[in-house]
């Protein structure tokens, strides 16, 4: 009984150590200043034109950060991502459409900003990538398990005598 006590008592110190670890950088994170990407010049465009940002992040959420990869630059707190978000805010302002910006961006970048690319010549392969690997993951299993259901029971490893006492369970100590 003592020594469930003990286990209970370390799992409930691990678990609070473990929750503590992850709960500080969060908290940490509370009390920061806002973000990174929230500079002076950022809020005063924000507050200003509030149609204008959702504008900008609209658009911002169709390209991918160049840094991230990951992410879109409406997502991203990169040096990079600030930039373009930046850039796009003032290419709107000057009265250029969401399609010119689009293709700026492309032509400046290529096609791997824009978090969907086209499907060209070019980026075939990232379209149909994940369909041809599954058709070929299937077309393996399918190819493995018919060469074995057709192998004899022979062609397999019989059980020993010592698997069968590691498996079977102890009737005598009972």
């Amino acid at each position: 009984m003592a020594r469930r006590l003990d286990l209970w008592a370390a799992l409930l110190a691990a678990g609070l150590a473990l929750a503590s670890a992850f709960a500080s950088p969060l908290a940490h994170a509370a009390d920061a200043p806002a973000t990174a990407a929230a500079t002076p010049r950022e809020a005063a465009a924000v507050a200003a034109n509030p149609a204008l940002e959702a504008q900008v992040m609209a658009l911002s959420a169709e390209l991918r950060c160049l840094v991230c990869q990951n992410q879109t630059i409406a997502d991203s707190h990169a040096e990079l991502a600030v930039d373009l978000r930046r850039q796009i805010r003032e290419m709107l302002t000057k009265g250029q459409g969401e399609r010119e910006i689009l293709d700026y961006m492309t032509q400046r970048y290529g096609d791997f900003v824009l978090y969907r690319p086209p499907f060209k010549p070019t980026t075939v392969l990232l379209w149909l990538g994940p369909a041809l690997l599954l058709v070929v993951a299937l077309g393996s299993l399918v190819v493995v398990l018919r060469r074995r259901d057709r192998l004899a029971d022979d062609a397999f490893e019989p059980d020993t005598d010592s698997d069968e006492r590691e498996t079977a369970p102890d009737v005598k100590n009972r």
